[in-house]
């Protein structure tokens, strides 16, 4: 009878075992599964994306191609932004390097100096064993070693003469370390002076181009002013450059559909706490006339804020960029996309630091304006909800 309980015993153990085993292995192939699930989901996100951004660029270059085939003057001034902002960003590249190099040299210079202090303190060290050793002399060794009532006192002055030898020989051997250290320095300081002579060379030369193609630009400029000798016409160019505008944000809307953008907090409850893009002068209120003529009035949609040269523009919020290129009438033009269906679009800017895709945080370097002599550049910046824009003041805080 008791063999029977223990075999029924064993035997519920058993099954239990083998529940929980399967139930082990339920649970790690549920979660092998769902980490595949998640892999293949990220792969599906992130060909999706890339499939957007394509759609974006694409449709950039088709704006492109079709401004060369409509308007000869405005395509030669595109491809004069577009060099400037290339030769900006090589530029700010290569002071980048300039400062990291000088940085790197520097650094090397303090270790050098603080190599030859503690090689004056060792040779320093060096020279007053020698001065005590040569105190001592070697007379003194053979009058201990011939010394045969002090055998005690000959074995201890023995031995610190062994220490006194071996302490020199690290001494001398630590200095020529030291030594071989320094002469490596040495060249490393070299290499970083060449490096940053030749860096300087190469920011010589493309600041030589940057005003060559800020001169090009200007000529464009001239050309097109030189088109326009009425106000009839100059109100139509307007127009057109508004037309432009209005059509990227149409065409960017299908799009958006597929460009995930939420974030953290929801931009519709900003209004009146976002940071301004830049300081400086407001020169343009929202629906302020722009232009007004017996052929009709053109108002602003956003605000022109005048800054200082080489004025940096921040995000004021999270977003992603969705557009960055240029655009006829507002140059080179960023666009980001907020939660809740916002916009922020940001014109006249002279260089890009972000391109489709990328994420931006508040206080984000966007972009930059000019940094040419000359009057103050000005940046021009909307907001809308979906095609509608909004006043940029009612969101911006009261003073920059």
């Amino acid at each position: 009878m008791l063999d029977i309980l223990q075999m029924k015993s064993s035997l519920g153990k058993s099954w239990k075992l083998a529940v929980l085993a399967a139930v082990l292995a339920g649970a790690c192939g549920g979660s092998g599964t769902a980490r595949a699930a998640d892999a293949s989901q990220a792969q599906r996100a992130k060909a999706k994306l890339a499939a957007v951004r394509a759609r974006i660029v694409d449709l950039a270059n088709r704006r492109a191609a079709a401004l060369a085939a409509r308007d000869v003057l405005a395509a030669h001034l595109r491809r004069a932004e577009l060099e400037i902002t290339a030769k900006r960003r090589a530029l700010d590249a290569l002071n980048i390097a300039v400062l990291a190099t000088k940085l790197r040299r520097a650094q090397l210079q303090v270790d050098q100096q603080r190599n030859l202090k503690t090689l004056d303190a060792e040779r320093a060290a060096l020279a007053d064993q020698i001065v005590a050793a040569y105190m001592i002399g070697r007379g003194e060794q053979v009058k201990l070693l011939l010394n045969q009532s002090a055998a005690g006192r000959v074995g201890r002055m023995v031995a610190y003469y062994g220490y006194f030898g071996r302490a020199r020989a690290a001494q001398i051997r630590a200095i020529r370390d030291r030594l071989q250290r320094l002469h490596a320095l040495d060249l490393k300081i070299g290499q970083q002076s060449v490096r940053l002579k030749d860096l300087q060379d190469d920011g010589r030369r493309e600041l030589q181009a940057l005003e060559s193609a800020r001169r090009t630009r200007n000529d464009a400029l001239l050309a097109i002013a030189r088109q326009v000798n009425s106000s009839d016409q100059q109100l139509a160019a307007l127009r057109r450059e508004e037309q432009s505008v209005e059509s990227v944000i149409a065409d960017l809307a299908h799009v958006l559909q597929d460009f995930p953008t939420d974030t953290q907090q929801s931009f519709a409850q900003l209004r009146g706490k976002l940071p301004w893009p830049v300081t400086g002068k407001l020169l343009a209120r929202f629906n302020a006339v722009r232009m007004d003529t017996a052929q009709g009035r053109l108002r602003w949609n956003g605000v022109l804020i005048e800054s200082a040269r080489g004025a940096k523009v921040r995000a004021p919020y999270f977003g992603r960029v969705v557009y960055a290129d240029w655009l006829q009438g507002l140059g080179l033009l960023m666009i980001i996309s907020h939660s809740g269906g916002f916009l922020s679009l940001y014109g006249h800017a002279e260089v890009l630091y972000k391109s489709v895709g990328d994420w931006v945080a508040p206080g984000d370097v966007i972009a930059a304006l000019s940094d040419a002599q000359g009057p103050s550049p000005q940046l021009y910046f909307e907001i809308r909800k979906g095609r509608k824009p909004l006043d940029p003041l009612l969101w911006l805080k009261k003073s920059p």
